[in-house]
């Protein structure tokens, strides 16, 4: 059996998580990330295919006969064409939850650097600005306390969940919308609209489906007061990026902090690169490397069960 694992250089940094142990289960061959076509010319006689972030359209799934079982090193699935895959009984599993501290973490230190106008103070002392401050302090830009602040939290899973629990520690009220209330919830659940409309800080956490895609839009930035924050660790293509750009820019929204955006890595005419108080981070709210290397024992864990005939955590 082959197996190959596509998208090594980005799991692993400098060796730090150990691929040996899917050696037992068959001949491994690693790649770093490669293009659809390099898939193509390198897996077309893998059995297993594991990969992070990889092209497998249904061109790719056509051209590697002898595929059964896709095991990613990811939670989200957009990358995959699951309705190839059924057609070919290629089970595609999916790895959950094996992020929700790290993710989590990653939004509220974004919501904190916004409260704090953390990165305009950090390059205001690198330019020199406090050496020709004549007093011990200056106020250039905005903060505020988060404490009794509105977090809104779109999408309501694990990492929702967390980023919920840690924002109410730091004295912060908390609004829900989510597609599948839960009776006991102790937040109040509203709709989208008032989501958009009460929230001093909105933060992302759910997946990017036919729904969701570009669910930050004009229609739903023209709710948000002035002065919000908007905060995305989910996917890029839950924000219209020029309708947002145009809202930063106009001053109709006070900043924006996002680890993901609608292609990765970014494009440089990406208009977010651009615009005012938006601040990006290359999509690292996964990489720690506690989470790195719990997603490859879950992605091995996965593997070992859809051999053992007992598939979990399947997504098509």
């Amino acid at each position: 059996m082959v197996i190959c694992l596509i998208g090594t250089n980005t799991v692993s940094f400098s060796g730090d998580v150990d691929f040996s142990s899917l050696e037992k289960y068959g001949a491994l061959r690693l790649y770093p990330c490669l293009t659809a076509d390099e898939t193509i010319a390198r897996c077309r006689d893998a059995d297993i295919l594991l990969s992070n972030k990889t092209d497998l359209s249904e061109r790719v799934i056509a051209a590697l006969p002898r595929l059964k079982y896709i095991g990613l090193y990811s939670t989200g699935y957009n990358n995959v064409d699951l309705s190839a895959c059924k057609k070919r009984g290629i089970v595609v599993c999916n790895t959950p939850d094996y992020s929700t501290d790290a993710v989590a973490q990653h939004a509220v230190a974004l919501l904190l650097a916004g409260a704090g106008s953390l990165v305009d103070y950090v390059n205001s002392v690198a330019r020199g600005d406090w050496e020709k401050c004549p007093a011990f302090s200056y106020y250039d830009y905005p903060m505020v306390e988060v404490s009794g602040k509105t977090l809104g939290i779109f999408g309501f899973g694990h990492i929702g969940g967390r980023v919920a629990e840690i924002a109410t520690a730091l004295g912060m009220r908390v609004l829900v919308c989510t597609r599948t209330p839960r009776p006991g919830l102790p937040y109040e659940t509203v709709t989208k609209e008032a989501l958009f409309a009460r929230s001093d800080f909105l933060s992302l956490h759910c997946p990017q489906t036919a729904e969701t895609a570009k669910l930050v839009n004009e229609d739903t930035l023209s709710l948000m007061k002035r002065s919000a924050i908007l905060i995305n660790t989910a996917r890029g293509g839950l924000i219209d990026e020029g309708a947002l750009a145009a809202a930063l820019n106009e001053g109709r929204l006070a900043g924006a902090y996002l680890d993901v955006v609608s292609e990765e890595p970014v494009r440089p005419d990406n208009p977010l690169l651009r615009a005012k108080n938006c601040h990006l981070t290359p999509h690292v709210a996964w990489q720690p490397l506690e989470t790195r290397r719990r997603l490859h024992k879950r992605v091995e864990e996965h593997l070992a069960a859809f051999l053992a005939g007992a598939p979990y955590d399947v997504v098509g």
